[in-house]
């Protein structure tokens, strides 16, 4: 297949015509319209982009590469996303905000129930969305590239893991804050960002377990691994306060 061309609509540059009609301003997140002939061109880079930089690291990805595996030029990349950084930052948010966005929707569904929802119901409210993610072929790469995300500097990982993730992540501490007041609010921010580590890990397609224990578990069931993962962080959840270390 032939790359697609750059050949984004040309502005009008009439005095007081307004906004160039072919080239809209670069609002953060607002998407420029589409070159006319390739409407799915700016999904096809955003799933290469995904591709690239799961396996490569932000520092390893470039454009180029971006641009071979997309089947596009480095111009039209540059027309939809400004830079590397402003493609990694909407390869990152286009899924990672879905799952905060079904997060929430699982939530406010047992918010409707006759009771309050019990611990193992909100473990599983924060869990699915991502696992349900993972078993669509752009999910795991997306699981993948979110575990690497962890490993990428500061400048580049914290901005994109507030904005997709801390208002929901927050609200669903809270949840369980109510859900076991036993714990104080520092027990229940431990315990969630170490259920993080836990799925993160889990989803990622590491393979170590299959290498651990062949034919014994089996990570790719989805059904196989939700069940091991909430009962593992539901109790985590549930336990006890642990008595302060003695030196």
């Amino acid at each position: 297949m032939s790359k697609v061309q750059d050949s984004a609509p040309v502005a009008d540059t009439a005095p007081d015509s307004g906004p160039a009609r072919g080239r809209p301003a670069r609002g953060r997140r607002a998407g420029p319209g589409r070159p006319e002939g390739t409407s799915n061109v700016r999904d096809q880079i955003l799933d290469a982009a995904e591709l690239e930089f799961a396996n490569l690291g932000y520092a390893g990805t470039s454009l180029r590469n971006v641009a071979d595996r997309a089947e596009v030029t480095q111009a039209l990349i540059s027309y939809y996303f400004g830079s590397k950084h402003g493609l990694f930052e909407e390869v990152f948010l286009r899924r990672g905000r879905k799952i905060a966005d079904e997060r929430m929707e699982r939530l406010e569904a047992l918010r409707r129930g006759p009771a309050p929802p019990p611990v193992r119901d909100i473990v599983y409210a924060f869990l699915m969305p991502a696992l349900a993610m993972r078993e669509t072929e752009g999910g795991r790469t997306f699981m993948r590239l979110q575990a690497r995300l962890h490993t990428e500097p500061p400048e580049i990982s914290y901005k994109l893991r507030n904005e997709a993730y801390d208002a929901s992540t927050r609200i669903f501490a809270a949840a369980l804050k109510e859900a076991l007041p036993h714990l104080s609010e520092r027990d229940v921010y431990w315990r969630m960002t170490l259920m993080i580590g836990a799925y993160l890990y889990a989803f990622s397609d590491t393979h170590r377990l299959e290498e651990l224990a062949p034919g014994i578990c089996n990570p790719g069931d989805p059904d196989e691994i939700i069940t091991e993962i909430s009962s593992f962080v539901s109790a985590g959840m549930l336990a006890p306060v642990p008595e302060p270390a003695r030196g």
